[in-house]
């Protein structure tokens, strides 16, 4: 005991491991990940419980209370292995609340979830003729929601602001899809998040206000000259097959509102908003709704919810 890596005698050799460990509780991530190659002492009580409970939050355990045994059997250092190092995006994080959301942990051991389309309110959810629901390859859930056809798109969540890290700016991001044939989605909307602390619930008939957004960028018609109908791009107009046009996308310094950027996972995202969540204290509230024209295509995966710093 007390040898360094190198062979050397280390100065700590007469400290038990407990010691060490409450040393190195008090160190960064950074430090007492680097702590392992000092000796072998501090290579064991880096290990530890002690140092490595200090980086996750401190209700995990409620957090994971519902999961398989061998998940709650992991020592710390391995949950947050599990919680914060994923090679492909599509496994970020672990399942929770029956498979409907997915719980993981930003570098700086912040709380990060993102809820599935079924722990949505949506408006005529379970209508078939309104939302299919179905697995889809490249998701995280077991189901994604399709919107089929409506007048109405109305989605709102609400989540209690203690499951969150205090003392963090987060934002709310819809993740979702379009289907090549979709319309309707180019019509602005208007999303909100903000903390409230009543439950009180707002229904479909109050005015919807917030930030204007478009789940699709919008486009304008292009009339094709003469020296454009080489473009395989362009379609006919009107029975008489002569107004040949092309849609084009309206350059994003002409949208008055926030448009789609695409992810590293396949997805589509955009901000809905975003609040600075201080003791926890209140339901945080998301919605995104539009109801002026009729809308189809949106293939939903969810709701994603991290610091905004992580961005």
């Amino acid at each position: 005991m007390g040898e360094t890596n190198d062979g050397m005698l280390s100065p700590f050799q007469s400290l038990p491991e407990g010691c060490i460990s409450h040393i190195l509780f008090y160190t960064s991530l950074q430090d007492a990940c680097g702590a392992s190659l000092i000796s072998k002492d501090f290579n064991s009580a880096s290990k530890s419980d002690t140092v490595w409970g200090k980086f996750l939050p401190p209700d995990l355990k409620e957090i994971i209370s519902n999961l398989v045994p061998w998940l709650s059997s992991k020592t710390k250092k391995e949950l947050y292995r599990l919680l914060c190092h994923f090679s492909n995006p599509i496994d970020k994080g672990i399942l929770i609340n029956k498979g409907n959301r997915r719980f993981w942990l930003t570098k700086c051991s912040k709380k990060c979830y993102m809820l599935s389309a079924w722990e949505l309110s949506i408006h005529k959810k379970e209508d078939p003729e309104c939302w299919k629901w179905y697995e889809l390859s490249g998701s995280r859930f077991s189901e994604v929601a399709e919107l089929q056809r409506v007048d109405i798109l109305d989605i709102r969540v609400k989540m209690p602001a203690r499951s969150l890290s205090p003392k963090t700016n987060y934002a709310a991001y819809l993740v979702f899809k379009t289907k090549e044939y979709s319309y309707g989605l180019e019509t602005v909307a208007k999303a909100s998040v903000s903390l409230a602390a009543t439950a009180g619930t707002s229904g479909l008939s109050e005015p919807m206000e917030g930030d204007s957004v478009y789940l699709k960028i919008p486009t304008d018609v292009h009339y094709l000259t003469p020296t454009d109908e080489d473009d395989p791009g362009y379609r006919w107009r009107g029975p008489d097959l002569q107004r040949r046009f092309v849609l084009v996308p309206r350059p994003e310094h002409e949208i008055d509102g926030r448009v789609p950027r695409e992810r590293n996972d396949g997805w589509q995202e955009i901000m809905l908003g975003e609040f600075f969540n201080d003791e926890g204290v209140g339901d945080v509230e998301i919605k995104i709704a539009e109801i002026l024209d009729w809308k189809k295509g949106l293939i939903l995966e969810g709701i994603e919810l991290r610091p905004k710093e992580e961005a």
